[in-house]
């Protein structure tokens, strides 16, 4: 379980393929005080750490989640957004986040105004129940609440520092991003469903 309060940055040093799986090896300021089986959630992803070496630790996706994020498109050199588990008894400054991705979203737009940024994400249309106006959202991992909500569309505001300490400088219009929809929306539509089967 994480908040969506990004921790730091980290950078993909090297990418490994395995059969179906991938190999990731990540460099970063926290890696000194990560353990082997430790999870962190990486753009938002959650996955063990499998490894430690110097400076580096590695992580494994399996093809189910380089099928629905953004895993598969990454390069060496990319920038990541990077968080560990909560721990009980932590300050909840974000919202509560799984690090299971539901789906990637695109930037259709980014505006940039006096001391802050917007951006506008389009997503697949069967998540839109999941978006509420002044809501929850999960987009890299960044805890973020939307706006302007449409039904495959929404707006977050990024602040100066959001903007500087995570990788949302990198994301630009066309950029694909992670996205995880507010876990309690979708209990909420889940009851809904069943309620239809059992009526």
């Amino acid at each position: 379980m994480f908040t969506g309060i990004i921790e730091a940055l980290a950078v993909v040093k090297e990418i490994i393929h395995e059969g179906t799986n991938v190999h990731y090896t990540i460099e970063g300021p926290l890696t000194s005080e990560l353990k082997v089986d430790q999870s962190v959630a990486h753009n938002g992803v959650c996955l063990t750490v499998t490894a430690i070496e110097g400076s580096t630790y590695s992580v494994t996706a399996v093809a189910e989640t380089l099928a629905k994020t953004t895993l598969g498109k990454w390069k060496t050199g990319d920038k990541l957004n990077i968080e560990r588990s909560l721990r009980l008894g932590d300050r909840l400054d974000g919202h509560l986040v799984q690090g299971h991705v539901d789906a990637t979203a695109v930037c259709i737009a980014k505006q940039t105004l006096d001391g802050s940024w917007l951006f506008r994400f389009r997503f697949p249309q069967r998540f839109g129940a999941l978006v509420i106006e002044k809501g929850s959202i999960c987009i890299n991992g960044v805890s973020l609440t939307v706006f302007n909500t449409g039904i495959d569309e929404c707006t977050v505001t990024i602040i100066p520092y959001t903007y500087t300490h995570t990788n949302f400088h990198t994301i630009e219009e066309g950029t694909t991003v992670n996205i995880e929809f507010d876990v309690l929306g979708k209990y909420l539509v889940r009851s809904k469903e069943l309620e239809q089967f059992t009526a």
